[in-house]
């Protein structure tokens, strides 16, 4: 008889978050299949029925965790103020990071591609999202025709690539432990550099030449 498809599910979900951790702490070369079917309380035999291999059990661990940090970001709120936006989003970036640690590390700081068919970081939602908010805010205050106005523009790109960098470089520092004080002086500290970086990035990268 199959098992039930809620605890293939719910064994899934347990494999990919053990095997997170692995490789956020000790690298992707110390995933095996019996050391994570061990950890996970589980069997060789149902990992390998859950994801045919140990490649694709870590590939699988990347695109969880991009499946994961898109969702809590194009939850983020969608106003009639694209600046406000903007920073809710940012905001929501530090709390899908804080919320599955060692998926944002596997995705990011560990680099562990999501498969070979998986698309550039860029053209992924967990981006495009990121992009096209800024694409809102730079539409505030250029003419319709103008270059970069719209969602695939120059100017939203390298805006977009400038604040993410911003962001990840604060969240890795935080997920590190280097950032003094407790949860909400962190927080407060984050908003804080956000508030003070964001616009001049936004003001200093819009308006450069588009071929510069």
């Amino acid at each position: 008889m199959a098992r039930p498809r809620l605890h293939d599910d719910a064994l899934r979900t347990r494999l990919l978050e053990v095997t997170s951790e692995v490789i956020s702490s000790d690298g992707e070369s110390a995933v095996t299949v019996r050391g994570v079917a061990v950890r996970a309380g589980t069997s060789a035999s149902a990992v390998y029925a859950l994801f045919g291999s140990r490649d694709a059990l870590v590939a699988a661990v990347s695109e969880e965790g991009f499946r994961r940090f898109g969702a809590r970001l194009a939850a983020a709120a969608h106003t009639d103020d694209p600046l406000a936006d903007l920073r809710v989003l940012g905001r929501a970036y530090r709390d899908g990071a804080l919320a599955n640690p060692h998926f944002y590390r596997v995705m990011f700081e560990r680099a562990v591609p999501p498969g070979s068919d998986a698309p550039p970081a860029v053209d992924r939602p967990t981006f495009l999202v990121l992009r096209d908010a800024v694409a809102r805010v730079l539409a505030l205050h250029e003419a319709p025709a103008a270059p970069g106005a719209g969602p695939g523009g120059r100017a939203s790109e390298d805006v977009a690539l400038a604040l993410w960098s911003l962001v990840h470089g604060l969240v890795s520092l935080e997920l590190a432990g280097l950032v003094p004080g407790d949860d909400a002086a962190r927080s407060d500290r984050y908003d804080a550099t956000l508030a003070a970086a964001g616009p001049a990035l936004l003001t200093a990268l819009a308006a450069r030449p588009s071929g510069g």
